[in-house]
Parts: C-alpha cells; sequence; structure tokens
C-alpha cells in the first residue's frame, strides 16, 4: 500500500507550536509527518504501533536475510528431520 505524504510534511517550528494536536494525528491516521528543518526533511514522527509493526518488519527481513544464507551455503536439512528432532526435545522436556 502506497502511502501519499506530500500533505504529512511539516516544518519544526510548526511541529513545536502544535506538538499535541500533530501526536493526535498521527495516532489517530496512522500516518507519518515528515518533518523538515531549513527545507529539508530531517525527521518523520509516527504513532507507536506503526514503528513497531516497523520494526518487526525490518527483523523478519533480516531472519529471511540470514536463511538465504545459509540455503546457499547449503546449511539446509529435511523438514522430517528437523521435526523429528523437535518431537525427541519436547518429549524428553515434557
Amino acid at each position: 500500500m502506497a502511502i501519499n505524504l506530500r500533505g504529512n510534511v511539516k516544518p519544526i517550528s510548526y511541529i513545536k507550536t502544535n506538538a499535541a494536536q500533530m501526536m493526535k494525528y498521527v495516532n489517530e491516521r496512522k500516518s507519518p509527518m515528515i518533518i523538515t528543518q531549513n527545507g529539508e526533511a530531517k525527521a518523520v514522527l509516527m504513532d507507536i504501533e506503526t514503528y513497531q509493526d516497523t520494526e518487526d518488519a525490518f527483523a523478519l527481513m533480516n531472519i529471511i536475510k540470514i536463511a538465504e544464507k545459509d540455503i546457499e551455503k547449503g546449511n539446509v536439512r529435511k523438514a522430517d528431520d528437523v521435526f523429528k528432532d523437535l518431537r525427541k526435545r519436547i518429549t524428553v522436556n515434557a
């Protein structure tokens, strides 16, 4: 889903004088606010839920990258063998 950020660009002076309104805006709309300083984009204000979702997505992407490298190196096992080992561990620890 693409987000149009054009309407969500504000100078830092506006954010300073309207901080409570900006917090309400990003929390209600779940849309980030680009903060500019001297006409240049410098920061992003976003609600905590969107931020956490973004962090989770990056973490998942990193796990996938690690898995892809393992596959390239041939560090793989058959799923049946992995599940067999897991069943053994669960039985021993139960």
